[in-house]
């Protein structure tokens, strides 16, 4: 066999190949329907595309595959006293000049292959598969690689065992594109790192910096490392000045605005251009940020992660700060906040309470498209069944798709699905293929031990609603749940303290 059985196989690879050319260009033997030959090529043109990315997902394991294993060869087969670093650089001159990929590239894709064969075996699988693309394993790759053994396994796992129970209107890590997959597998990550969030975010902040880079036809970039409060507290207050800029008479698009302003705010003689209100609303940081943090952890007794919307985990520290500071729209999540809440107000009101609007960010956390990455801040609250129609104000009859695709949705055949207090809603498109919405990967609390205290499931029927309790109040004087009992905050310091 050896190359004879490789030489054939790639014979019928490029045989099948020109087959699919064909059917494509709509130059088959047959049409894919009698009936209706143009709407029959066009299904067959999707049918192509589905088979074609499950295809390339399979040779990219392939070429993982053969990759890692001319590494080993070549390690091998060289002499003993070779030098490890002149090894290591013919073997990737060798494949990156077969694959025409610089010389970093040819590292990069070694390094990957080595990590993908020897250390993330459901990944290589699934690549084997074609349920997830070269893209997704590289995230894979990059986002266990500072964990150990022990710890890339188990993310590898949340994300890829197919016994690890999952909702089953959620899309999986095949479904959604490798960027939105890194930011799941960024949030579990950080959530169960070996390693304090509080000591890896020192650490980082120890490494803030700006950096600026020459690009094309006179323009450059301008760039911050900084901690992520700041970073996209930033952001906000950029949108909303540029946004109160916008009128008729204003011509700048909203991202040129951004541009303009934040480059006025460097250089312009005139300080605090950001800071400035009077010709728009307050521009408060905080006033836009949506937190989601434990009680306990917030109360400083634990080191759970919060979730920063728009950004994802940050250390309780941070949270803590954004308490202190009066974050206007802050909400303490006491439990998971997808358990339901009495939010459905059926046909007494076409608007949207804020509360509503509230929960919405907190059960979809963006625009529910498949693919999307817009954030609560850019979203509309929309009747997924029309109010004319006969669909309530509820949230189970409500999705917040970001402008682009709200507008997609009243001026094409795309139609949402149904949505649920818990879950978001899904997409069918105009050829009648449904994609399924990503979900928050919500966890329960943990309950340190050394306090005494035991989490019971509840029966359905009386299974608590969670309380969200406004940062307006002044801290220390908000209410909480606690086995039945509503009491403020003192109160509950001091049945932690006497249960302990």
């Amino acid at each position: 066999m050896g190359k004879g059985a490789v030489t054939k196989a790639f014979e019928d690879i490029i045989a099948a190949l020109a087959v699919l050319n064909a059917e494509a260009a709509g130059c088959g033997s047959e049409p894919f329907s009698d009936a209706d030959p143009l709407a029959g090529l066009a299904d067959g043109c999707l049918e192509i595309l589905a088979g074609a990315a499950g295809v390339q997902a399979m040779v990219s394991g392939l070429v993982a595959n053969a990759a890692g294993t001319y590494a080993d060869t070549a390690r091998a087969a060289a002499p003993p006293d070779a030098p490890v670093q002149a090894q290591e650089m013919a073997i990737a001159a060798e494949i990156g000049s077969l694959l025409a990929l610089s010389d970093r590239a040819a590292g990069a894709l070694l390094a990957q292959s080595h990590a993908l064969t020897t250390s993330l075996p459901r990944t290589v699988a699934a690549l084997r598969n074609g349920t997830i693309s070269w893209q997704h394993a590289k995230v894979m790759v990059d986002e266990t690689a500072t964990l150990d053994p022990v710890g890339a396994a188990a993310l590898e796992a949340h994300f890829l065992d197919p016994d690890v129970p999952r909702p089953a209107a959620a899309a999986g890590i095949g479904e959604m594109p490798a960027y939105r997959f890194r930011a799941k597998a960024r949030t579990w990550r950080e959530r169960h790192h070996p390693k304090s969030i509080e000591k890896r975010h020192a650490k980082g902040v120890a490494y803030r910096r700006v950096e600026y880079r020459p690009d094309q036809d006179g323009m450059a970039w301008l760039s911050a490392y900084l901690p992520a409060d700041q970073a996209l507290g930033g952001w906000y207050r950029l949108t909303e000045l540029s946004r109160a800029m916008q009128g008729p008479d204003e011509e700048r698009t909203l991202t040129q605005l951004r541009a303009d302003n934040f480059a006025e705010a460097l250089l312009a003689s005139r300080a605090g251009v950001l800071a400035e209100t009077a010709a728009g609303p307050s521009l408060s940081i905080r006033a836009q940020v949506l937190v989601t943090v434990p009680a306990l952890s917030l109360m400083g007794l634990t080191d759970e992660l919060a979730m920063l919307d728009g950004y994802g985990p940050i250390p309780p520290s941070m949270a803590r700060d954004l308490v202190a500071n009066g974050a206007g729209s802050f909400y303490r999540v006491l439990v998971d906040p997808r358990d339901g809440a009495p939010l459905e107000i059926g046909r007494t009101s076409y608007r949207l309470t804020k509360p509503m609007r509230n929960w919405l960010r907190l059960r979809d956390g963006k625009c529910s498209f498949p693919g999307c990455s817009n954030h609560s801040l850019d979203n509309e609250a929309d009747h997924l069944l029309a109010w004319h129609q006969g669909g309530s104000t509820g949230i189970s009859n409500l999705g917040q798709p970001c402008p682009k695709h709200h507008r997609l949705k009243h001026t094409s055949t795309w139609k949402p699905t149904e949505a649920t207090k818990n879950e978001p809603p899904g997409w069918i498109s105009p050829s009648g293929r449904r994609y399924k919405s990503e979900h928050q990967d919500w966890e329960p609390p943990h309950w340190p031990q050394h306090l005494g205290l035991e989490q019971k499931p509840e029966p359905k029927s009386k299974a608590k609603q969670p309380y969200l309790a406004p940062l307006g109040a002044p801290f220390g004087h908000a209410d909480f749940v606690v086995g039945g009992l509503s009491l403020c905050e003192d109160s509950l310091e001091g049945f932690l303290h006497r249960r302990a």
